[in-house]
């Protein structure tokens, strides 16, 4: 817990010195075209029963299971991400290694709780970024997509790597605070912090609802 405190003090600090000099203080806001993009939520991260998986995760899955039914009744584009299963690199976004015992072909699997409807699109990553490597640029540019709300895990690696790449293509990169999550309560807020400072919004679950409401469908 003191580490926690610390954390925030510290962050809070550096805050108040970007209100000083006025610097990261802008938003991207939202645009009038957006998509949802679920990262990662497969069993491999969401199941504890994995090595890599992790309860904590447990909160964005709740976040997400908000979102899903109203982006769906909206028409906009709703995207997922996993890892391939068999792998076909030695280092992949799901790391292969001894680190990750126990994976398997239901690791890479979309968790139940938020499992894609038939038609919606399953992009297969082996790196952080959902853009690396993949076709989703090109799907997103293709449905004039200029908002990417961000959700999923982990916090600190691949909604990260998302969010600054969406930002590199010229979209503006929403992470959802609820519907993210990270192993590390540590990294999961320095990360948020850090975003929201350079890389994209980092906005409330309430508000990403009203603004999924408000869209005409």
């Amino acid at each position: 817990m003191k580490t926690i405190e610390a954390l925030r003090a510290a962050m809070a600090e550096v805050e108040a010195y970007y209100k000083e000099r006025g610097i990261f203080q802008d938003k991207f806001g939202f645009g009038i075209s957006p998509a949802l993009i679920v990262i990662d939520m497969a069993y491999g991260w969401t199941d504890p029963a994995y090595a890599g998986g992790s309860a904590r995760l447990d909160s964005a899955i709740a976040a997400i299971q908000r979102l899903l039914p109203i982006a769906r009744t909206k028409g906009i584009p709703v995207i997922y991400t996993t890892s391939p299963f068999p792998q076909t690199q030695f280092k992949s976004a799901a790391d292969f290694s001894p680190k990750f015992r126990k994976w398997d072909e239901r690791a890479c699997a979309i968790d139940e709780r938020v499992k894609p409807w038939p038609g919606e699109y399953v992009v297969h990553k082996e790196h952080a970024s959902a853009f690396a490597g993949t076709p989703l640029v090109g799907h997103l540019l293709g449905r004039r997509v200029d908002t990417l709300l961000i959700t999923g895990c982990s916090t600190s690696a691949c909604v990260r790597a998302t969010a600054t790449d969406a930002k590199s293509n010229q979209m503006k990169p929403i992470v959802i605070r609820e519907a993210v999550q990270d192993r590390s309560e540590i990294l999961h807020e320095f990360t948020l912090f850090d975003l929201q400072a350079r890389f994209a919004d980092v906005v409330g679950l309430e508000e990403a609802v009203g603004y999924l409401n408000g869209l005409t469908a």
